[in-house]
């Protein structure tokens, strides 16, 4: 076992693109190179040799084959991604939890860059940013065309720099600008309080490499402040994921030991793996078992785990491995659906390959690829409904997603007629004051979700949502 940790490096999955990306570094090579076409190959020399000698200006011998590398790589799905210098670091320097930018979690929708969610205490969550802006230019350059990557790119920078974003806010209809200040980001990954006497609520909002230890410390200090704790509250709302070490290190808290949290399949050999809930499956660089100073009533204290559209990846294996093995309630809405795991190969010294390698399965053997975690008991976001949620953008919903290769249904009318109803109750809600649209802030005594999570935990009535149904895959066209 210490061995196969030791050949697949270190492995992260999430959504996030310049903080955190979804990822499993490898630095072995493949025994056996497939053969290969040399004719494609030689029509690829000759176009690279005809804009070289034949293009109205010179151009850049480096910059074309780095775009071509791109472009291919691009062309596999969402997740798969070639690094260069620049954006190799940044994405190193991510899952420790620090970087230089404005602290926004983001994917690409229509070519634009959409915040999945700012990161709570960032100069973007100080500046305002939502989730569900659409990013449409950084700076004077229009983010249509660009790639995540190279949007990512000029939003990084050095601390104490501007940087300025035009915002188009879907459900106000208005185009803003804001000029934010990029910071180091230390984003703490981990929150939690008494919500009242007998009853808590942890919220992890990343999987970082300092999030088990965050959360060992919380969890003991709430445990200090009410040793009789009668139900907790975990919360993964709007987490795109992180670390899979220490998305197993989470589940492993709460789970009986040895069974299993999570298993990938892939081609090559080394992408067959199930991760367990025991030590040697999560710890990092010492031998020390992060979750011994866990108290024991940790491992039956009543749970229910909160997650939503935005719970993706990292944070759907945990949601996932509890609500199988029937240890927590699942309550929210539908998550994303980032069932893949990304290899990153370094090409060099400073440049890499990130290739979707496998997929993975929660313990029954379900891919929540494309389909996300159902939860047991759909909440609303509020007590007026969620009356937006047929236009949340999920893994199903990117260009080139991946099939979860289990299930697929014809697309659904009845889905396409909600958008339309949802779209008008849009512009009607544009039409109000700002402060009566925004949801309230997570862990709040206004949070909606919390306050039925804790109805549940204590046996009152839940108002479950009356809207809400499973979101399957569907069928490409």
């Amino acid at each position: 076992m210490g061995q196969k940790l030791k050949i697949a490096g270190w492995i992260s999955l999430g959504v996030v693109a310049g903080a955190l990306t979804t990822v499993s570094l490898q630095t072995v090579a493949r025994s056996a190179l497939t053969p290969l076409p040399l004719e494609e190959l030689q029509q690829l020399a000759a176009v690279f040799g005809m804009v070289k000698t034949d293009y109205v200006e010179p151009v850049d011998e480096k910059k074309l084959i780095t775009d071509a590398i791109s472009g291919m790589v691009a062309s596999l799905d969402p997740h798969s991604q070639y690094f260069d210098k620049k954006s190799f670091k940044e994405f190193r320097e991510g899952t420790t939890g620090r970087f230089v930018g404005v602290g926004i979690e983001i994917t690409q929708e229509d070519g634009l860059v959409k915040v999945v969610s700012p990161i709570e205490g960032s100069p973007a969550y100080r500046a305002g940013l939502k989730t569900n802006d659409l990013i449409t230019k950084v700076d004077d350059t229009a983010v249509k065309g660009l790639s995540l990557n190279e949007a990512v790119k000029r939003m990084r920078g050095e601390p104490n720099t501007k940087v300025v974003l035009t915002i188009f806010r879907k459900d106000e209809n208005r185009t803003f600008v804001v000029t934010i200040t990029r910071e180091e980001i230390k984003t703490q990954s981990v929150k939690a309080k008494l919500l009242e006497p007998g009853y808590a609520w942890i919220r992890l909002s990343q999987f970082q490499e300092r999030t088990v230890d965050d959360f060992v410390r919380k969890v003991d200090e709430l445990y200090r402040q009410d040793p009789g704790l009668k139900g907790l509250v975990l919360d993964l709302r709007n987490d795109p994921g992180g670390l899979l070490d220490a998305a197993v290190a989470i589940s492993a808290a709460f789970l009986p030991e040895n069974v299993t949290v999570v298993s990938t399949n892939g081609q090559l050999a080394e992408s067959k793996f199930t991760y367990k809930a025991a030590p040697e499956f999560y710890q990092r660089r010492s031998n020390s078992d992060p979750l011994k100073r866990l108290p024991a009533a940790l491992k039956s204290v009543p749970l229910v785990v909160l997650v939503n559209e935005g719970s993706a990846s990292a944070s759907e294996i945990v949601a996932g491995a509890l609500q199988d093995h029937k240890r927590a309630i699942i309550m929210g809405s539908q998550t994303f659906g980032k069932g893949s795991v990304q290899t990153v190969r370094p090409l060099g010294p400073d440049t890499a390959l990130k290739i979707t390698t496998a997929r993975y399965y929660t313990p029954s053997g379900k891919s929540i690829q494309a389909r996300g975690i159902v939860p047991d008991v759909m909440i609303d976001e509020t007590a007026e409904g969620n009356v937006f949620a047929a236009l949340r953008t999920r893994e199903a919903d990117l260009d080139k997603h991946l099939s979860n290769g289990q299930s697929a249904e014809p697309k659904d009318p009845a889905r396409e007629k909600a958008r339309d109803e949802a779209l008008k109750k849009l512009e009607e809600e544009a039409k109000k004051p700002p402060q009566e649209r925004r949801l309230p802030e997570f862990g709040t005594d206004k949070d909606f979700q919390l306050t039925q999570a804790l109805n549940k935990l204590k046996g009152l009535p839940v108002l479950a949502s009356k809207t809400q149904t499973e979101r399957k895959e569907e069928i490409k066209e």
